[in-house]
């Protein structure tokens, strides 16, 4: 079996550096939700030594010396690209596995003229036909794929393509004795931590420690993870998504929010979001939980971190998740507190084939509720995730994160298509930000 892992190079970044050529070999971040911390950097903006996850506001001296530009996360862009990148991966396997937003796994076993060219086809093609630059690791395992992939990132002799499989003994061993532990998939830093106390440093030793060992002062997985490393595949590659045990849509507010009002906006607007994952998934929701939380790092403000789960009878009715998150918070809410985040979450999750009418059930009711559920969802998914909504989610959102530099929808929206126009000569501005 050879597995590869293509992933999509500083992928917000150059999704950004698409769109607008000027910011191409400039130092660039993407922030978080309500331009908080910095989730992703180009590689200029990686050698000027800016930090992955720090907070923006520590950063702004550091970021005005080296003339970083600062963007909004711009989600809506980021998801269409990447099921463009994906759709073109599908066509080199009958067998993927999109592990995330920015990667994913394809058995390339038997193909031709070989895994190594089919690697460097999908990196031309996606390249081409996207865009954006990928690189690709092989190797018979998930683990040591993984691994390949970020040989082949981060060295310049592998071109963006590491065929690990297919290097000498010495010289694989060479590579994993040059990176620590830690870097390798299911490795965390606690982990790492006690295997450095352990005398395990490398991926190479871990790689030679003995798995029944590994066991015994670990746990299952991470033998499974020495086994990896000594290409037993222990891994598989899965055909679909995994199935939820739940689903959570929350994000905090551009402002603190003290007023009923405005929540329940809010908790209406993440019920849609939550229920239209449901439906994709195509199962069916038994409890809804809804909750709310202040600023921890507010100390001048009084704390309240309540939440509340109601059962409901197993649904993917948007009406019916609706009235049980807004009863919910209606009944932890309390004045007096100025709330940074609201969220809903759907548990309790069954196939939707399962679904089994209750004995009150009225059949002619059911039925109208599936085709309004279908309806909205068929105008949601041609026009534009909330084209048609709830009234409970108002039409001008107080609660709406902050995304003060968030470039437009390029992809997704008529209104903001991009436009050929004569090449201009003003300056991008060195410094942007909250």
């Amino acid at each position: 079996m050879i597995l590869a892992l293509v992933d999509c190079n500083n992928f917000y970044a150059s999704c950004e550096q698409l769109f607008d050529p000027r910011l191409r070999d400039r130092a660039l971040v993407v922030l978080s939700n309500n331009d908080g911390c910095v989730v992703a950097r180009s590689a200029r903006a990686k050698e000027v030594g800016i930090p992955m996850g720090a907070p923006w506001h520590q950063l702004k001296d550091q970021a005005r010396r080296h003339r970083v530009v600062a963007l909004s996360s711009n989600y809506a862009l980021y998801g269409d690209l990447s099921a463009r990148v994906m759709q073109v991966l599908s066509g080199y396997s009958p067998q993927q596995e999109v592990y995330s937003i920015d990667e994913c796994f394809l058995d390339l076993t038997g193909a031709l003229p070989s895994p190594a060219a089919c690697g460097r086809a999908m990196r031309s093609e996606v390249l081409r036909l996207v865009g954006l630059p990928v690189s690709v690791g092989l190797g018979p395992t998930k683990t040591l794929a993984k691994l390949a992939n970020h040989f082949g990132k981060k060295r310049p002799e592998f071109e963006g393509v590491c065929p690990l499989h297919e290097l000498p003994a010495a010289e694989q061993e060479r590579l994993l004795a040059q990176v620590p532990a830690s870097e390798v998939w299911g490795v965390g830093r606690r982990i790492s931590q006690s295997l450095e106390g352990l005398g395990i440093r490398t991926a190479l030793q871990l790689k030679k420690a003995s798995p029944a060992w590994i066991r015994r002062q670990f746990s299952v997985t991470l033998e499974r993870t020495v086994r990896e490393l000594n290409s037993e595949p222990c891994l598989e590659l899965m055909a679909g998504p995994a199935r939820r045990r739940q689903i959570l849509c929350s994000r905090s507010f551009g402002t603190l929010i003290s007023e009923l009002a405005p929540l329940e906006e809010a908790a209406a607007a993440f019920a849609r979001r939550a229920t239209e994952k449901l439906r994709d998934q195509k199962l069916l929701a038994g409890s809804v939980s809804t909750f709310l939380r202040t600023n921890p790092h507010r100390e001048d403000h009084p704390q309240h971190f309540p939440s509340l789960c109601l059962p409901v009878q197993p649904t993917d009715d948007l009406r019916r998740i609706t009235a049980a998150a807004l009863n919910a918070l209606r009944r932890i809410y309390r004045s007096g507190y100025a709330y940074q985040k609201t969220g809903v979450i759907l548990t309790d999750l069954t196939p939707v084939e399962r679904r089994q009418g209750d004995l009150f059930d009225d059949p002619v009711q059911l039925g109208r509720s599936q085709a309004l559920m279908e309806a909205m969802e068929h105008i949601n998914r041609s026009m534009g995730s909330g084209t048609v909504k709830l009234m409970a989610e108002g039409s001008d959102p107080r609660w709406a994160m902050k995304a003060d530099n968030r470039t437009p929808r390029y992809t997704t929206r008529l209104d903001e298509l991009p436009v050929a126009k004569a090449v201009s000569r003003k300056k991008i501005s060195p410094y942007s930000g909250t």
